[in-house]
């Protein structure tokens, strides 16, 4: 049997290529997203075609028991959960806080940190009972800083953070690896940042930064970093680091 790797959040960005990356090297990827069943099914026939095994899953994070329910369905019909990747993302657009409705923070919230929540109250007595697994948690520079309209999406993200550490002080020594992976930098994925800035600014964006400058984080690079932490020994895990182009100013000197 191959070890599972579940990837909640599988667009085509670093979500779809952490899958690959984990289907290379002989797992078998359960991809789970919100919408457009055409784009997951293109994600699978891919890496079935490159030898890999995977099943996709459309899933709503937001409804109430699709986390838990497919969770459970995977570990028992597929396999063990080894690695789980929880990549939802949760920005909502620069908004000023008269222009942030209740609705739009909370869900911020939903996604970023109690849909975190919900997955490890899930996965982790299941790993816990095995005495291994890792979970890998995407997260990004709003979990460090906070900026003008940004109030979803910060506090979101700061509370993904601390919520990481918790796990991780709760479940370390039960051999359950928790990493947050701060990505510090705009991420070449037209399916996310793309859709966020428009496709015109996007394609200006990739052009003046993409391509051989290396200014654009690819998500196939972020995939190869994904796969090694969570190969690492016990006696030396990382639990947090962070990702940037060359280019980039770190969050700390900004």
């Amino acid at each position: 049997m191959k070890p599972v790797c579940m990837v909640i959040g599988a667009g085509a960005g670093i979500g779809g290529h952490v899958a690959k990356r984990f289907a290379a090297e002989g797992y078998h990827v359960v991809l789970c997203r919100r919408s457009n069943a055409t784009g997951l099914e293109s994600l699978v026939n891919d890496i079935e075609r490159d030898g890999g095994s995977a099943n996709g899953y459309l899933l709503d994070a937001s409804q109430d028991d699709a986390i838990e329910t497919r969770i459970a369905q995977v570990e028992a019909e597929i396999g063990p959960i080894e690695v789980l990747l929880y990549n939802l993302g949760a920005q909502i657009g620069d908004r000023p806080l008269e222009q942030t409705s209740y609705k739009a923070f909370e869900l911020g919230w939903r996604l970023a940190t109690f849909g975190l929540f919900r997955a490890a109250s899930a996965v982790c007595p299941q790993m816990a009972s095995r005495g291994k697994g890792v979970i890998l948690v995407t997260s990004a520079t709003a979990a460090m800083r906070g900026n003008a309209g940004q109030h979803s999406h910060a506090a979101a993200m700061g509370g993904r953070r601390l919520l990481c550490q918790s796990l991780n002080a709760e479940y370390a020594r039960q051999g359950i690896h928790v990493v947050h992976v701060l990505i510090d930098g705009a991420v070449d994925a037209p399916d996310t940042l793309g859709k966020m800035l428009g496709a015109e600014v996007f394609e200006q964006l990739r052009a003046k930064h993409g391509g051989d400058n290396d200014g654009l984080l690819l998500p196939e690079k972020i995939a190869d970093t994904y796969f090694h932490v969570a190969q690492q020994h016990r006696s030396a895990w990382t639990h947090e680091l962070d990702l940037r182009a060359h280019t980039d100013l770190a969050w700390w000197n900004h």
